[in-house]
């Protein structure tokens, strides 16, 4: 650098003596250029121009700051990436960001007339992401930081999205099939639940080149939940039993299966399977002794869960089939169906009006039906038909039926609700909707009568 100097110095005494002998008549140096401000992205090749007429044996500088990168033809800087290119255009290739700053072209006599370039350089996107392993842990209820810190020029904007698909090549243009979640370097996480486990992305973008995304990987941590599909299944000695729970579990849960409180194991007849968050009880030609209560258990570091299923030959509920409307005035045809694996043994039906007029809003007394059983159907599901005779025109009954076979009687049906025909005002099918809202007010009436039920079906 010494040597660069001394050659400098020697230029600029040559170019002052040279100077010395100018003509008063001559016009003198004059910048055909003019200054301005550069934007270059990182790695670009940047070139500035400083073109000069009358330079005569003026010597011409490139300085930046106090420091002088050229004289004249002679290269004064030892940044190999700068050169200068036809006469005095200051070249500067693969620029940096340390290259950012003003860049001054100056002719070197006594007026010291200068001429400013001002280079911006744009830097793409950078982030540093925390955790860096891009996976965080935290406890249901609790709460989870992600940070996405990013650096460049223009400062880049940072999205959050919670994803719901793999990220795409062409991010963030099919970003409307993800959650957006806010701006800012953090996205706070707090009351944690279940669902909120899966995918986060943060999205750095100042449109320098492409936007860069850091997928995170969120895991909540929380005890077992186990749903079931049915929570009493029917069936009959020699078909079979399915028992289905979902089990959902972070960390991943062991599974069980218990028989009033006994565990199972596979065998013959008893076969458990999972298939992701399902676990599968599957029972072979049913036997007696196989009726009962199983459990679904499931258990992890965090805590334990258990749900109940009722296995049993008893009837299924009865579904009516038939319409709500009356085909008659004082008659009405029931129509309902009732799964049951063994012929049914009995048939007990209540029923009563629910509004005698308009007037008069309150409910009739029950009338306790023992309808025969039909015979057997040959198949699971056992059609019955009751003609209930009698009946006032033009008025709302509701129904409810319960079943028997060999294991015993079946839960209560729902209440169904019918119309006959005539009188001052004939409904339609939509207007036994208010009786329905109506019936849910009775709902402790039709508990007593249910339970008057099951104490006449013991007495029986």
């Amino acid at each position: 650098m010494e040597g660069g100097w001394l050659v400098l110095a020697a230029v600029l005494i040559a170019a002052r003596a040279q100077n010395n002998r100018i003509s008063v008549t001559d016009d003198g140096p004059r910048f055909l250029s003019r200054g301005h401000s550069y934007r270059a992205v990182v790695g670009d090749t940047l070139l500035l121009p400083c073109q000069v007429q009358n330079l005569g044996s003026l010597v011409l500088l490139w300085r930046r700051g106090p420091a002088v990168l050229t004289a004249a033809s002679l290269m004064v800087t030892r940044d190999e990436r700068f050169r200068l290119v036809d006469g005095y255009n200051l070249q500067i290739t693969d620029v940096g960001p340390q290259d950012a700053g003003d860049y001054v072209c100056q002719i070197s006599d006594r007026i010291s007339r200068d001429q400013v370039h001002t280079v911006e350089v744009l830097v793409p996107p950078s982030v540093r992401a925390s955790p860096e392993s891009k996976h965080a842990a935290a406890r249901r209820g609790g709460a989870a930081v992600l940070e996405c810190r990013a650096s460049g020029n223009p400062v880049p904007t940072v999205t959050w999205h919670k994803l719901k698909l793999p990220v795409p090549t062409n991010w963030p243009e099919l970003n409307d099939t993800n959650t957006r979640l806010g701006e800012g370097p953090q996205l706070q996480l707090s009351r944690l639940e279940r669902h909120h486990s899966g995918r986060y992305a943060c999205t750095v973008d100042n449109g320098v080149g492409p936007p860069i995304v850091t997928e995170f990987q969120l895991q909540v941590l929380y005890p077992p939940e186990i749903t079931v599909e049915r929570s009493w299944v029917h069936t009959g000695e020699g078909f079979r039993a399915e028992l289905l729970c979902t089990v959902h579990a972070d960390p991943p849960a062991e599974v069980g299966w218990y028989q009033n409180s006994f565990p199972l194991s596979a065998s013959e007849r008893i076969t458990m399977s999972a298939r992701g968050n399902n676990h599968t009880l599957l029972i072979a030609n049913v036997q007696p002794e196989d009726f009962g209560n199983y459990s679904c258990v499931a258990d992890n570091s965090l805590g334990r869960a258990r749900q109940h299923v009722e296995v049993s030959g008893r009837p299924g509920p009865a579904v009516f089939t038939s319409p709500p409307l009356a085909r008659r005035a004082a008659s009405y045809l029931l129509a309902f169906a009732v799964d049951s694996y063994p012929p049914l043994d009995e048939l007990r039906l209540l029923y009563r009006q629910l509004a005698i007029n308009e007037s008069f809003q309150q409910p009739g007394r029950w009338h306790d039906v023992v309808i025969p059983a039909p015979e057997p159907a040959g198949s699971l599901t056992h059609r019955v038909t009751h003609e209930l005779r009698g009946l006032q025109p033009g008025a709302v009954y509701e129904a409810i039926v319960q079943a028997k076979n060999r294991y015993g009687w079946n839960e209560v049906s729902d209440i169904f609700q019918f119309h006959t025909l005539g009188g001052a005002h004939t409904a339609h099918a939509d207007e036994l909707t208010p009786m329905f809202a109506a019936a849910s007010k009775n709902q402790l009436a039709y508990c007593v009568i249910l339970t008057a039920l099951y104490i006449m079906n013991a007495l029986a």
